[in-house]
């Protein structure tokens, strides 16, 4: 997520250079995603940890990347069998799975903090995959 995505809108700063920060006023509390807060959203962390930048020459006291994603935990799988037909010939079955547990992976929340997504987790990456392939060898 890029820095400018996580700005507090305003140039409270007076650079012109559009890179303000929010304040950080309280300890982030993480949260685990799968469970939906009270408005039936994912929430990866709660809001109050921050308040708009009000006070000029600064950039506010967060850091510019005040917060990672959920992260993903992968796992994958593949096996293939090698059959001789005869001396030249052979065919080979292959089955892979890609996140073979079905783990639930989330993109990153919404580091925008002028928008009222802020913290909501919008999106997963690909649930299983599974492909299954077979090769003749001449």
């Amino acid at each position: 997520m890029s820095a400018s995505s996580r700005q507090s809108r305003g140039d409270y700063s007076l650079t012109g250079s559009n890179a303000d920060q929010p304040n950080l006023v309280a300890y982030v509390v993480i949260t685990d995603p799968r469970n939906l807060d009270a408005d039936g959203n994912n929430r990866f962390f709660l809001r109050d940890a921050w308040e708009k930048n009000t006070v000029l020459g600064t950039f506010g006291t967060s850091a510019r990347r005040f917060f990672h994603g959920p992260g993903i935990l992968n796992t994958d799988f593949g096996i293939a069998k090698r059959v001789a037909i005869t001396e030249s010939m052979a065919v080979e079955v292959r089955a892979e799975f890609f996140n073979i547990f079905n783990h639930m992976q989330f993109t990153n929340p919404n580091g925008n903090f002028s928008s009222s997504r802020f913290g909501l987790v919008g999106d997963t990456h690909d649930a299983r995959i599974g492909q299954l392939s077979v090769k003749f060898y001449l």
